[in-house]
């Protein structure tokens, strides 16, 4: 009895024609539904209309409101209007926006530092869209003086504070074999109450974008996105070498690429704080992420304790972890988008999660032979308890 071999089949124009009638199908029966409303022939009582706006920048002497079409159609800006006064304004490049395009809304206004301001714009359709400006204060501006200064600031938070938990290396080194475990599991806490957080504060910022850019989907790409592409670039890792110390330190990498991209997503929050005049909030955010990103410095050299990476790739992983905060400040204080906040939170939460699957593998494997039940509870407890506590000071 001879056994058939199917031969793969060549992709070619009739397979192309095959798959493209149900498309081109698909779309006529979309066109004829738009065109004639299923029979209906139903109009809305009233225009559906939606303008977003994402930013304000205050000089002296002008407001610029930066604003997006959120709508399903079309909409033309009609009148402005500031603490109840009417306002002449102009819009750049033009007062009609297209669905999902944005422009600029300028006012010639001569506002004064430290007042509120509620500003109303009404569309040629009459509906109003608020925006409030609860302390005026000038948006900082590109120049050499801001931008070293967010660069201290991302400093400050981020690559100082990671480079002191890496200085304990020498330290934790002399620990046994149980204490290693031990640091291995809070490690793991530390991160899954890190990824949470990453979560929470995702959501909370996809709540203030637009429901078009769908806010819940964009986290979902970003983290689902990131935590199977590091997975693959773990199992390849894992493939190439069977060295269990260059395995440690690529799982070391990978926390910190984590943790660095959260700390962007804390430079983004502290940055925009900044941007807007809530100076008090901004210095309360960076002075509780201070104390909060030492503990993240522990978590990045956990995994290579019993190993000797080198001054080297410890200070290039300090930076991986750290620097991203001098980003998130550059963003932050010049151009704050709740878009990109979400995206960068949704991609920090994977790299999070995907780094917890790598150290519960190593844990797990570190404990074959002789199991720590509670030690690796305990662990896991105290790491999540250490970043709660210090989630007291800035929350």
């Amino acid at each position: 009895m001879t056994k058939r071999t199917t031969q793969p089949t060549r992709f070619n124009f009739r397979t192309l024609i095959l798959l493209l009638i149900p498309v081109l199908i698909l779309a006529g029966v979309i066109a004829i539904f738009l065109r004639t409303g299923g029979g209906l022939n139903l109009q809305s009582a009233a225009p559906i209309e939606g303008l977003d706006v994402e930013r304000y920048v205050l000089r002296y002497g002008s407001i610029d409101l930066y604003v997006r079409n959120t709508g399903p159609q079309e909409i033309t800006i009609s009148q402005v209007i500031i603490n109840n006064a009417v306002w002449p304004f102009r819009v750049e490049p033009n007062a009609t926006i297209p669905r999902l395009s944005r422009a600029v809304i300028h006012l010639d206004y001569g506002w004064a530092y430290g007042e509120a301001y509620a500003i109303r714009i009404f569309t040629s359709n009459s509906i109003p869209f608020d925006v409030e400006i609860p302390v005026a204060f000038q948006t900082p501006q590109l120049s050499s003086k801001t931008f070293w200064s967010f660069t201290l600031i991302g400093l400050y938070v981020g690559v100082i504070p990671i480079f002191l938990g890496i200085f304990w290396f020498p330290a934790l080194r002399q620990l046994g074999r149980r204490t290693m475990i031990f640091l291995m599991a809070a490690t793991a806490g530390l991160l899954i109450f890190l990824g949470l957080d990453t979560l929470a504060e995702a959501f909370e910022v996809a709540s203030e974008i637009p429901t078009a850019f769908q806010g819940i989907g964009l986290i979902g790409i970003g983290a689902v996105s990131t935590f199977m592409l590091l997975d693959a670039i773990s199992k390849r890792q894992t493939n190439l070498t069977g060295n269990e110390a260059d395995r440690r330190l690529a799982i070391a990498l990978m926390i910190a690429v984590g943790i660095g991209l959260h700390n962007l997503g804390e430079g983004l929050a502290i940055g925009a704080a900044y941007n807007v005049g809530e100076i008090a909030f901004g210095t309360f955010l960076v002075v509780g992420f201070i104390i909060q990103n030492i503990t993240e410095g522990l978590g990045i050299i956990a995994p290579v304790l019993r190993d000797k990476p080198g001054i080297g790739r410890l200070a290039l992983m300090g930076l991986i972890g750290g620097a991203p905060a001098i980003l998130g400040a550059w963003i932050g204080g010049y151009t704050p988008s709740p878009f990109l906040a979400v995206l960068f939170l949704g991609v920090g939460a994977g790299a999070i999660f995907e780094v917890i699957y790598e150290i519960a593998k190593l844990i797990q494997k570190d404990t074959s032979k002789q199991a720590f039940p509670i030690t690796v509870f305990s662990g896991v407890l105290t790491g999540m308890l250490l970043l709660w506590v210090t989630g007291l000071l800035i929350k």
